[in-house]
């Protein structure tokens, strides 16, 4: 089937996908590393649009497969080089918070996408399975979001909560501590037990939230030999990340 008109429903469901009020179900990966991973997870692949004239070398058998004419195609991009394929792909059902889990990273209105899509892959990189967001950060299945994470989506369980400071609350009780970074905290990243531990990273600009502040958390610094005092959302989640992945090689 060759799509040849900007106003067939299928182009108009795939525009619609680009805006984030109608991605509560499904969302666009673009690009053949992103497809074989989908393909490779074994995710609910609802639909694979072509360009033209593209030639995958992928067996899509088993799917549903449209061609579209290159320059229709190239309008529903968001790359400036596409590689002549994306996918429309069904969410999972979103699973609850996993209690056994050592280490849960949880971002407080995070708002770039890039930092995002890196936190998720780095996220994955280390083998945790889940990431807890508020509700005010970036939209996790943006394309830009999406392209970050280098098919780490597909595997990392992504929890939105309505109210961030009630969920880490919550979780206190049932024995995770909270770990907030803080330029004059007295203790290292390097001296904590990364059992049962949540580490909150909060927005680029304004840091974690007077709200989290409020409740009962450690403050650990990460130490700096230079004079920069703060570090990239993305970076600092790394940084301790791979202390709890030192930690459980050691």
């Amino acid at each position: 089937m060759l799509i040849t008109s900007k106003d067939n429903e299928t182009i108009k469901e795939i525009k619609k996908l680009k805006d984030k009020k109608y991605r509560k179900e499904k969302f666009i990966v673009e690009g053949i590393k992103m497809l074989k991973e989908a393909i490779a997870e074994n995710q609910n692949i609802e639909l694979i649009a072509v360009r033209n004239g593209t030639n995958l070398e992928l067996d899509l058998l088993n799917y549903k497969v449209v061609n579209i004419k290159e320059e229709i195609f190239d309008t529903l991009s968001d790359v400036v080089t596409p590689q002549g394929v994306l996918a429309i792909i069904r969410k999972k059902e979103e699973k609850d918070i996993d209690e056994k889990a050592e280490l849960i990273v949880a971002l407080d209105d995070l708002q770039d996408p890039g930092n995002l899509g890196t936190i998720i892959r780095t996220v994955d990189s280390a083998n945790l399975k889940q990431i807890i967001v508020s509700k005010n950060t970036v939209d996790c299945y943006s394309p830009k979001v999406i392209r970050s994470t280098m098919g780490a989506i597909y595997r990392v369980n992504i929890i939105e909560v309505e109210n961030l400071k009630s969920t880490l609350e919550n979780l206190s009780l049932k024995g995770y501590e909270t770990l907030i970074t803080d330029l004059n905290a007295n203790e290292s990243i390097y001296n904590i037990d990364y059992n049962k531990k949540i580490v909150v990273i909060g927005n680029e600009s304004k840091g974690v939230s007077d709200d989290i502040k409020k409740i009962k958390s450690k403050k650990v610094r990460i130490p700096m030999l230079g004079k920069t005092e703060s570090l990239n959302a993305s970076v600092a989640t790394g940084i301790i990340i791979y202390e709890y992945v030192r930690q459980k090689l050691s």
